[in-house]
């Protein structure tokens, strides 16, 4: 048996999955302490249904596909479009020095995934999903390069792969930045835990902290976004998505072959930056935040309806012992290079925090890592700085180009 959805039907399901995300987060603990994403609570929970309806009647559901790539291609216009390289020059050279160990983590972490999938007889492309693709990329990434692996290259579930491991990758990056950068503080005696007093009286300082990671300055009255201002931000996205469809059409069958996703978010990045410079024109932030943030929920909804959960029987075992290997690599990577290279200092502990956090998961749970030290410990001005930047864009494009290096060599 077999039920089709059409595009209008399908929004209503994502919706629907959306609002039982919000409602199980609203009231189970664990889904908020690590910074599950509401589509990923509810779609979980649908997809589960859906495997259990497959296996019991033979049921399969499909639903529109152009609907999803729509909504995947404006989240990633939107990195794009929030790529403002002044940016780069507020963080300085820590900035630079952090992007370059997150570089080489990237092709550790592939190094990592592709070498125990050949290992274990499976396909090297595995452990891609294994690895950046989904770890350092989060669901957003896992099922944009989900859907290119399984259409141009044959991978079979790589997308409903690609979901399990960036949830894995939500829990442990939230569960293993903090002990990791209390153990350095400690054996390093970097600092010394503050008393309640002394971190009741800095939480001004952590807040200060939080507005960095949301690029909003803390003295300006925030700009409504009115229908003037959603219009403006519509039409950025619409040269993002313009740009992406022509040159995905014209570099077809050449060198510089790209998914269109990787072409949207260079499309923002070059709008965005020719905006600032060439024209002086303000780009609204906030705006472009909300449509993307929007665009992302509605597409993650999308990909865990489509979730075809009994093509990942056979992998389990494998994938939880590629899986354990990364989260020992990059615990090791954080401690034995993010804190050297960036200082072995208090910073450099807390950086290692925020690295464990999007090394496996996302810049939420990276910057609740580091609210976690910095409460207990004190401020940390510099890595509030830089880890948000990194894990807000800078490392997406880094990922999408590395990534598509890494396929070419591996096919």
């Amino acid at each position: 048996m077999h039920l089709s959805f059409s595009a209008y039907y399908t929004l209503i399901m994502a919706v629907l999955v959306l609002l039982l995300g919000k409602l199980l987060t609203r009231h189970i603990r664990f889904l908020r302490d690590f910074n599950i994403p509401e589509p990923v609570s509810g779609g979980l929970v649908v997809a589960a249904v859906i495997f259990a309806l497959h296996q019991l009647t033979g049921l399969t559901l499909s639903f529109e596909s152009g609907l999803q790539s729509a909504f995947m291609l404006v989240f990633f216009s939107s990195i794009g479009l929030s790529a403002n390289f002044a940016k780069l020059r507020e963080g300085g050279m820590g900035l630079i020095i952090f992007l370059c160990v997150i570089v080489v983590f990237i092709v550790v972490q592939n190094g990592v995934g592709v070498g125990l999938a050949t290992l274990l007889g499976l396909d090297p492309l595995i452990g891609l999903v294994a690895g950046s693709i989904t770890l350092l990329g989060g669901h957003g990434t896992a099922g944009a390069w989900g859907a290119v692996l399984e259409q141009q290259y044959g991978l079979s579930g790589a997308t409903a792969l690609g979901i399990a491991c960036a949830t894995f990758g939500l829990v442990i990056g939230g569960l293993l930045g903090g002990p990791l950068a209390k153990r350095l503080i400690t054996r390093h005696q970097l600092a010394r835990p503050r008393t309640n007093a002394e971190q009741q009286s800095d939480r001004t300082t952590v807040s200060e902290g939080s507005d960095v990671a949301n690029f909003e300055s803390p003295n300006t009255a925030p700009r409504l976004i009115t229908a003037e201002a959603a219009i403006e931000t519509l039409a950025l996205f619409a040269g993002c998505l313009a740009f992406a469809e022509f040159m995905t059409g014209a570099t077809k069958g050449t060198a510089v072959q790209l998914p269109t996703f990787v072409w949207a978010l260079g499309g923002g990045v070059v709008i965005r930056n020719v905006l600032d410079y060439g024209f002086g024109f303000k780009v609204f932030d906030r705006a472009i935040d909300v449509f993307g943030n929007a665009g992302l929920s509605i597409y993650l909804a999308i990909a865990l309806l489509s979730l075809k959960l009994w093509e990942l029987t056979d992998l389990a075992g494998p994938l939880m012992i590629i899986l354990a290997a990364q989260t020992l690599a990059l615990a090791l990577f954080a401690a034995f290079v993010t804190f050297r290279v960036m200082g072995r200092n208090y910073d450099a502990a807390v950086l290692a925090a925020g690295h464990c956090g999007f090394g496996m998961g996302a810049t939420p749970t990276a910057v609740a890592n580091m609210q976690a030290i910095t409460n207990q410990y004190g401020p940390s001005h510099k890595a509030f700085l830089i880890v948000p930047l990194v894990g807000a864009f800078f490392i997406d494009i880094i990922n999408a180009f590395v990534l598509q290096m890494m396929i070419a060599l591996l096919r």
